[in-house]
């Protein structure tokens, strides 16, 4: 059976696959988890905050963002998005909306409420008495959130948060509907050219498996650590 394999249009598709198509994946994970960290940190605070009409607002767009499928929202933010900048500016067309963007704005809206759920228990596992004594000795919620409660959640759920990154990584080839040159949608571009499409997606599915185990590892290796700290 290997016998039958083009080895070969893997070695001269390297240079596009990974140039173009993994930068492209790298970099929508990188924004996407940045940008969904601060807006889910956000939305963890409205949930977490004394006022029960942010709570319940933060409390319905999680639960919203949680049931529906990422793919389906991929669809919504593209077809959706240049309407509501109509919408918003008046304009009398439709604004243009490149893929790369709408498909940033989605992972970012959809990662927001993953990341919100664990800074929320991050931020839940600070002992009372921190906040508190920040209280005591006059600092305002903002100050007590930013300088004492904040930055220890934060450390607690790293290893959390960096495994929903991982899992980010794996849902950007999603973009793929959008035919977007991502890592996924590079190799299904070669294995449509050349014919080749067991070997395109074969290596594509290991190289997916060997970033995302060696992430992993390195994950567990900061737990240990982390663990050993405290």
């Amino acid at each position: 059976m290997l016998g039958s394999f083009d080895f070969d249009v893997i070695r001269r598709s390297l240079p596009y696959l990974f140039y173009e198509g993994m930068t492209f994946t790298l970099t929508l994970t990188a924004l996407s988890a940045l940008g969904g960290l601060v807006f889910g940190t956000l939305i963890a605070l409205m949930r977490l905050s004394g006022y029960k009409l942010l709570g319940r607002i933060a409390g319905l767009y999680v639960d919203f963002m949680r049931s529906l499928p990422l793919v389906l929202v991929i669809f919504w933010f593209y077809f959706l998005v240049p309407y509501i900048g109509q919408w918003l500016t008046g304009a009398s067309r439709p604004i243009k909306v490149g893929a790369f963007s709408s498909s940033l704005i989605t992972f970012i809206m959809f990662e927001a409420a993953y990341f919100s759920e664990i800074m929320r228990a991050g931020i839940q596992s600070i002992s009372r008495g921190q906040p508190a004594a920040a209280s005591a000795l006059g600092m305002t919620y903002s100050q007590s959130m930013r300088y004492v409660v904040l930055p220890q959640a934060f450390r607690n759920m790293l290893p959390v948060l960096l495994t929903q990154t991982i899992v980010l990584f794996q849902d950007t080839s999603l973009v793929y509907v959008l035919s977007i040159t991502d890592f996924l949608g590079a190799a299904s571009k070669v294995a449509q050219r050349d014919g080749r499409l067991v070997e395109m997606y074969l290596f594509a599915a290991v190289v997916y498996f060997t970033i995302s185990c060696v992430a992993s590892w390195g994950v567990r290796r900061l737990q240990a650590r982390i663990s050993i700290v405290r």
